[in-house]
């Protein structure tokens, strides 16, 4: 071979190139593996009193587990929370699918949170009773909000039941308040009991509502009017605007023909407009006014007082219920006792009967 062509270089040769990367990158698999890692009671205390909003949101997703062991540590987080809570202004939020209350919820809060308050949206979301599933989009409908610091949004799906909604959004109440955000949003599913349920459980009820929708004086909206403390007509803009006010008008003279409120206060009626911000601080204006009214007549202590015995008493009826269908005697019996039921061999006053004995008798064998 010529020295010429051994000098040559083939176009195959391979030069040494630069280290290649891990495949993966041990700095997020690190960060990974620190979220995922259970939590001790501690860490949950201290990162839910220091504001983190990543550990609020893990304790409450412990409050929402189904685990008997989740459940006994988020009840010991609770307890170690109560002390600092209790110091937030609780707003329960209600209207018909399509009145705006995402829209509204992040008008008004973004207006809060500006002023330097730190606000929890809680939103019970409704599920499908087939699937159980929940679309839990309100973090989507609320984008600004949901990226604003002095901001926590929380949906929950209500899985078909409102119970086991409504003492866990009670629960979550009091981790948001431990964690520093003094105003609480909760935003109902706007359609059936959990009006009631959400009234039961925050200081300020608050009723949005359309113009021109025909729903201004019906019947069926008597008992939602008579428990908000509140009612705001939104989308009062443009050429709605006119609508709106005859709609204002209307109410105002309804509602001096309902009996009086036992907090003394006289149900306000105002505007707005979530699109535009028109008219939103004149309703947090109307809140702190009754918050003020209600604090001066005692009123809104007696309220949350009242409030705690519906909460125990509820959890006792919760407990039992438990208890009761977990007894093995119940067990043993209930198959018998819907195959009386279905030949009409008795009635289902003596069926509830026969497993309330039975399972007070697996109470005496214990």
């Amino acid at each position: 071979m010529s020295k010429d062509r051994k000098k040559f270089k083939s176009a195959l040769h391979v030069n040494p190139g630069i280290e290649q990367p891990q495949a993966l990158n041990p700095n997020a698999i690190n960060r990974f593996s620190h979220q995922k890692r259970i939590h001790s009671e501690a860490e949950y205390l201290n990162g839910i009193l220091q504001g983190n909003r990543t550990i609020l949101g893990k304790a409450i997703t412990l409050i929402e587990s189904t685990l008997p062991l989740h459940q006994q540590m988020a009840q010991r987080i609770i307890e170690k929370c109560l002390p600092y809570a209790g110091n937030s202004i609780r707003i329960g939020i209600t209207g018909v699918p399509g009145v705006g209350k995402s829209t509204f919820i992040e008008a008004l809060g973004m207006k809060l949170t500006q002023k330097g308050h730190k606000l929890a949206v809680l939103a019970i979301d409704p599920s499908s009773k087939k699937s159980k599933g929940s679309i839990l989009a309100d973090k989507t409908r609320m984008e600004e909000l949901s990226a604003t610091t002095n901001a926590f949004i929380r949906p929950s799906p209500s899985a078909g039941t409102l119970g086991g909604v409504a003492r866990k959004t009670r629960e979550t109440i009091i981790l948001c308040e431990a964690a520093g955000y003094d105003v609480v949003f909760v935003e109902t599913v706007g359609v059936g009991q959990s009006e009631t349920t959400v009234h039961d459980m925050v200081d300020f009820f608050l009723l949005l509502m359309l113009a021109g929708a025909g729903d201004e004086l019906q019947g069926i909206k008597r008992g939602i009017m008579e428990m908000a403390d509140g009612i705001v007509i939104n989308k009062a803009e443009a050429e709605n605007l006119p609508k709106a006010m005859i709609a204002k008008s209307q109410l105002v003279n309804a509602l001096h023909l309902f009996p009086p409120n036992v907090s003394g206060w006289e149900i306000k009626v105002e505007t707005c407009s979530a699109y535009t911000g028109q008219g939103i601080l004149n309703v947090w204006d109307l809140i702190l006014d009754y918050i003020e009214h209600t604090k001066t007549n005692g009123y809104f202590q007696r309220r949350r007082t009242e409030q705690d015995k519906k909460v125990m008493i509820n959890m006792i009826e919760d407990e039992l219920l438990q208890r009761f269908n977990n007894s093995k005697k119940v067990k043993d019996m209930i198959t018998t006792i819907e195959e009386g039921l279905s030949s009409q061999k008795f009635s289902a006053y003596i069926a509830a009967e026969q497993l309330i004995d039975a399972y007070l008798g697996d109470l005496g064998g214990k």
